[in-house]
Parts: structure tokens; C-alpha cells; sequence
């Protein structure tokens, strides 16, 4: 049975029809076409469908869309603003710790939770924020340098 939700998402309010039993992956993705957010393991194990909820990292394939209504969802599209890259993203661009990208954007989103509330993390608590979010490419070595770097610099 499907229900009006009004999702805040990125800073935009949308309204959709949602069945009961929608993701918030999949509302995000199908309805409102932000592919950012991946779909790895479906089952909650891999962290590539991270997002924010009030600034703290969901696995969205585990979310029920209708249970984020009113909430603050940021994806990974939201994190550039006005047309420049987050630190995060230009670090792991310059770093290279992103090889195929796929778990990038949950990477990212799990980072910036971090530094928002540990500006200075050490290696090991950046460990442990992405411990979540799987990466079969780099060996997590520049992901974590990549977010060190990112830490250094001013959010935007």
C-alpha cells in the first residue's frame, strides 16, 4: 500500500508515493535518480548504500524510506556544495583512494560523519568509523591517509 512521504533530501523536500516496503536505496536511486548511493550486498554488510540521517552514517538497503520521513538524508551528491568538492572528495581524488570508486561514496559519507565530531582522528578511530564500509581495491591504507589530509583542511 503506497503513502504520500515527504523525504528532505540534500536540502530538497520531495514528496513521493512510497509502498511500505521501499528501501530508502531504492527510493533514492529508482525515484529520485541519485545513483551515487550504491547497492553492494543488499544485506547490510558491505556499507556501499551509506548516507547521513541527521548527520550520522545509515546503511539505506536496511532504512525504510518511510521511516526517514522529516529527517535530514544527505547522499553523496549532496556533499559538494556550490560547485566545489568537499576536502573529503578532492583528498581522495588527489590520493588516490578511490580505484573503482564503488565503495568511494559511502567511504566519503562515513568520513565526513567522522569529522564532524573528531576534527583530528587517528588512524585508528578513522579505522573504526569506516570499519562498516568494505573495499576490495586499496587495502584502506589511502583511504585512511586520505581522510587525515581531509581533516586538515576547512570544511565547506
Amino acid at each position: 500500500m503506497q503513502r504520500l512521504c515527504t523525504l528532505n533530501v540534500n536540502g530538497e523536500t520531495r514528496t513521493l508515493a512510497i509502498e511500505e516496503t521501499d528501501t530508502l536505496v531504492d527510493v533514492l536511486r529508482d525515484r529520485l535518480g541519485l545513483t551515487g548511493t550504491k547497492v553492494g550486498c543488499d544485506e547490510g554488510d558491505c556499507g556501499a548504500c551509506t548516507v547521513l540521517i541527521d548527520g550520522r552514517p545509515v546503511l539505506s538497503c536496511l532504512t525504510l524510506a518511510l521511516s526517514v520521513e522529516g529527517r535530514a538524508i544527505e547522499t553523496i551528491e549532496g556533499v559538494a556544495r556550490d560547485g566545489r568538492l568537499h576536502p573529503l572528495q578532492e583528498a581522495f581524488d588527489a590520493h588516490g583512494a578511490a580505484q573503482c570508486g564503488f565503495c568511494t561514496p559511502g567511504m566519503i559519507l562515513s568520513a565526513k560523519a567522522l569529522l564532524e565530531e573528531n576534527q583530528d582522528p587517528t588512524a585508528d578511530e578513522i579505522r573504526h568509523a569506516l570499519s562498516g564500509n568494505l573495499c576490495r581495491c586499496t587495502g584502506y591504507g589511502r583511504i585512511v591517509e586520505a581522510v587525515q589530509i581531509a581533516a586538515k583542511r576547512p570544511a565547506r
